[in-house]
């Protein structure tokens, strides 16, 4: 099996399970701003691309006054609606005892993905963080997989690239890097097949497995 030197992580639906702050967070949006009362499951499709095309497709014209709105809301809730997937933590600290460098790559702000990474003290364990302000040409282009790696000195043979969404996968497949999904998104499991992912985590701790070491955790 292909061994790896290099974890790349998506970071909401992969890592965190920010789920329930996202949909609230958009359905308080729409809601008070253009009365638009909307399912959970309508906003599963754009669960990975970059929050203003998202919020653009409701209302391109005033997308910065959403937005805002967005982003207060999910300020406000945020430590309340985050939790962490289970098993990530011990995934992490025994990659990291293995020597495998850990990255994060997500369309998500500077500020609030190292919010969320130190609320479960797993900053501790990231060697750097790609978010939507370090690049032009975000996911799924490979630009953000491509500069972790360059940051990182990692070379793409030995990189693999976890993820929730298609953009995740999509990226990983631009870039030329392996790609793992979870089996815990919220999108089907055919759409992120679309994008050939060599492998598919039942539980985090699928990594160690991948990664040639020994599996001793706990499910």
């Amino acid at each position: 099996m292909k061994t790896f030197s290099c974890v790349l992580f998506d970071l909401d639906g992969t890592i965190l399970n920010t789920n329930d702050l996202i949909i609230k967070s958009f359905q308080h949006t729409l809601s008070r701003h253009l009365g638009l009362q909307l399912s959970d499951e309508e906003f599963y499709p754009y669960f990975g691309e970059p929050l203003r095309d998202t919020l653009a497709r409701y209302d391109a014209n005033r997308v910065d006054e959403l937005i805002a709105t967005y982003r207060d809301f999910m300020y406000a809730n945020h430590d309340e609606l985050i939790k962490v997937f289970p098993g990530i933590f011990e995934t992490m600290e025994a990659l990291q005892k293995a020597g495998v460098t850990l990255g994060v790559v997500t369309s998500k702000l500077k500020m609030t993905s190292q919010w969320g990474l130190k609320l479960f003290g797993l900053d501790q364990f990231i060697r750097t963080c790609i978010t939507i302000e370090d690049v032009k040409n975000p996911k799924p282009h490979p630009e953000p997989i491509e500069l972790a790696l360059h940051q990182l000195s990692q070379g793409k043979e030995g990189a693999l690239m976890v993820g929730d969404s298609p953009y995740d996968l999509r990226c990983a497949l631009n870039a030329g890097v392996s790609s793992a999904a979870v089996g815990w998104s919220v999108h089907p499991r055919e759409t992120l097949q679309e994008q050939k992912p060599h492998f598919v985590l039942g539980h985090f701790s699928d990594l160690l497995d991948i990664c040639g070491l020994k599996n001793n955790q706990e499910r």
